[in-house]
């Protein structure tokens, strides 16, 4: 894929400290090309999931600011946030499904939200569900769905708004390796085939290998290496990248 060279995400010099002293992140500067496969790797507690809140407005930083696609989030007011939320849609390591709404009900949730007319959609939750796969088990409960199928919803729902970014937290860590290896897959198809920038934060490089043009490496909440993934993985620069790749072998 050929990559935009404007940033869709920009951090500039972003710090994170919580009102208990904590420091989540420190000095981070990173820009994101439009349209990239970009991955955010690091062990728990390194800031990935902090960082990946700082893009979607769930967190304000201490330090710094936060532009996702030329809106900034420094003091943004609540209609800036709700707007980069819709552009940067976000899918989770434990699927955040609602039980008892079925599989349809679940992906057509943020459409109601936006006041979305009915007829309308049906037609979109239908065509995502067909698109992740899913097409006879909309009127299915997500409790009857394998954990992959779940992530598919998830997935699914996550499109509905028609986003330009999509942020996964630990999407797959929950999945075996084969159903990682076919969602991993459905993410790598959207990227292509709508152009979405895809966000991963992982603490396994097996994902980052699988799907990222980029990377960026979190070590105890500071930026300690980024690139394209074939030069990291070819010459890796940071002791953190050299364990994580062991880690990987």
């Amino acid at each position: 894929m050929n990559l935009s060279p404007d940033p869709i995400i920009l951090l500039d010099r972003v710090s994170k400290r919580f009102p208990d002293g904590t420091a989540a992140l420190a000095d981070v500067s990173l820009a994101v090309p439009r349209g990239a496969m970009f991955g955010i790797i690091g062990r728990s507690g390194a800031g990935k999931s902090t960082l990946l809140r700082l893009i979607n407005g769930l967190e304000q930083p201490s330090a710094g600011t936060v532009t996702v696609d030329g809106l900034s989030l420094a003091g943004a007011d609540a209609e800036t946030v709700r707007t980069v939320r819709r552009r940067a849609a976000m899918i989770f390591q434990s699927f955040g499904l609602l039980a008892n709404r079925t599989v349809a009900a679940n992906v057509a949730l943020p459409l109601e939200l936006a006041r979305i007319p009915h007829a309308e959609r049906h037609e979109r939750t239908a065509a995502l569900l067909a698109r992740v796969g899913l097409a006879d088990k909309a009127n299915v409960h997500p409790a009857r769905l394998s954990g992959g199928q779940r992530q598919r919803v998830g997935i699914a729902r996550a499109l509905a708004t028609r986003p330009d970014i999509l942020l996964c937290d630990e999407a797959t860590s929950a999945l075996d390796p084969e159903t990682t290896r076919s969602v991993l897959g459905l993410l790598r198809e959207l990227n292509q085939e709508l152009g979405l920038t895809v966000v991963l934060i992982t603490h396994e490089m097996a994902v980052i290998r699988a799907v990222c043009d980029r990377v960026a490496v979190l070590d105890a909440g500071r930026l300690v290496e980024s690139g394209t993934t074939d030069a990291m993985l070819a010459d890796p620069a940071h002791g953190t990248t050299l364990a994580l790749l062991g880690d990987a072998a």
